[in-house]
């Protein structure tokens, strides 16, 4: 949604139905998530609760709904099945903030809220709670009785946190701006007990940046903390080759554990990389770049290239390859880099930019050689192709670097005055 999106009641998304991109039902609405923050701002909107037509009740993250419109709530299509569970530090709107007596800021009247109103941030994926829509008057079964209005989530008070919450609650508003890596080393320094508490507080997308960006012991302590299910959760979220350097630090009947726990798919890509060797090429690359057909065009080589998640050096070039698009793939062609296809017009095909020039990595090729290999070509990421010409992967510069430097590199603080060399 722009900027200057509609406001929405959630009354009106209760039973909504949910419908993937090519309009099959996925679901209903059963109820929303918020996280409440500290002081007087707006709490952040982090998912629905959908109803599959099994009748259980899954968690739907909003960076997984492209549309809220009338009568209808549109996904990517991409629905984790695992049951949904409350965390401490999470509200349902419906079931826990509607019908609560608060305070109006102002004259410290007590009031009943009806109604909740949420609203898309301009220009971002973010939603929050927007306003309040409350009656004054005691509340009873005569609901029509007393004057109602609309007002700020600042003019009303009495939402606040439960008491053990409040203190990670806290600190993850303190840290909320904060990039993954700077999260990361903030809570490295701080207690066990305090890191559990502000991880248990962090959604799995936010905990999964900030552990790939933590030293080891810190990954394992408080992936160990974690319920399992979340944990699988977590490591879903992670990038697959983070996740594969994790799990393999874990005892063996633990890791095999979590692996049956995360969906298929997506343990099927952190088995791969964990069967190579650390120090190769296949055990350091990541299974998703960015693959296309040979009759995709510039156009949808720039609209995957445009794509929010995606690391700056992922997004550096795209990979064509023969069907199968997903990694390992039919027989590799070739790369194109990101600056030829802003010299291409947007209908050229990708196949006839290919550099098939460069010789692509194989999966044993140990560290050193990788490291000759990117400085040579003055490459942010370079492609891991095996025996057969299938596309397994590709290696980025951000982690031949990890491996490169000393392994307790992450516990020393960045300065910005010695970046700056000052």
């Amino acid at each position: 949604m722009a900027a200057g999106a509609p406001r929405i009641f959630v009354s009106h998304l209760a039973g909504v139905a949910v419908f993937d991109p090519v309009g099959d039902q996925v679901g209903r609405v059963s109820d929303l998530v918020a996280m409440l923050r500290v002081g007087r701002r707006p709490p952040r909107l982090l998912g629905m609760v959908v109803e599959v037509l099994s009748r259980r009740r899954v968690f739907v993250p909003m960076t997984r709904i492209t549309g809220v419109e009338s009568g209808q709530v549109i996904t990517t299509g991409v629905v984790n099945m695992r049951r949904f569970e409350q965390r401490p530090t999470e509200r349902l709107v419906l079931g826990e903030l509607l019908d609560r007596r608060v305070t109006l800021v102002e004259s410290g009247e007590e009031v009943t809220v009806l109604d909740i109103a949420i609203q898309q941030l301009p220009a971002r994926r973010d939603w929050e709670i927007d306003k309040v829509f409350v009656r004054r008057g005691k509340g009873g079964a005569l609901r029509r009785k007393g004057e109602t209005l609309t007002v700020e989530w600042s003019a009303v008070t009495g939402f606040s946190l439960e008491e053990h919450g409040q203190g990670a609650e806290s600190l993850v508003a303190t840290f909320e701006k904060l990039r993954p890596a700077d999260l990361a080393n903030a809570l490295h320094h701080l207690s066990p007990k305090r890191r559990a508490e502000v991880a248990a507080a962090l959604d799995d997308d936010r905990l999964a940046d900030v552990l790939e960006e933590l030293p080891e012991d810190d990954q394992v302590e408080i992936l160990g903390k974690l319920k399992e299910e979340r944990a699988a959760d977590v490591l879903e979220a992670m990038d697959p080759d983070d996740a594969a350097d994790l799990l393999n630090e874990l005892p063996e009947e633990e890791k095999e554990r979590l692996l049956m726990l995360m969906q298929p798919d997506e343990a099927a890509d952190v088995r791969r990389l964990m069967s190579y060797e650390e120090r190769t090429a296949g055990g350091l690359m990541t299974t998703e770049p960015i693959v296309l057909r040979p009759d995709a065009t510039v156009a949808d080589a720039l609209a995957r290239v445009r794509q929010q998640d995606l690391s700056p050096a992922l997004a550096a070039q795209v990979y064509v390859c023969r069907p199968p698009d997903e990694t390992p793939t039919g027989k590799y062609l070739g790369t194109v880099h990101f600056q030829r296809l802003l010299r291409d017009p947007p209908f050229t095909l990708v196949s006839s930019l290919v550099d098939s020039d460069l010789p692509p990595l194989g999966p044993d090729t140990a560290l050193p050689a990788v490291t000759s290999y990117f400085a040579a070509y003055n490459l942010v990421a370079a492609p891991v192709v095996d025996e057969s010409g299938s596309l397994l992967g590709a290696v980025t510069v951000d982690d031949v670097l990890d491996h490169l430097l000393p392994d307790d590199w992450r516990e020393t603080e960045f300065h910005e005055e010695g970046a700056r060399g000052g």
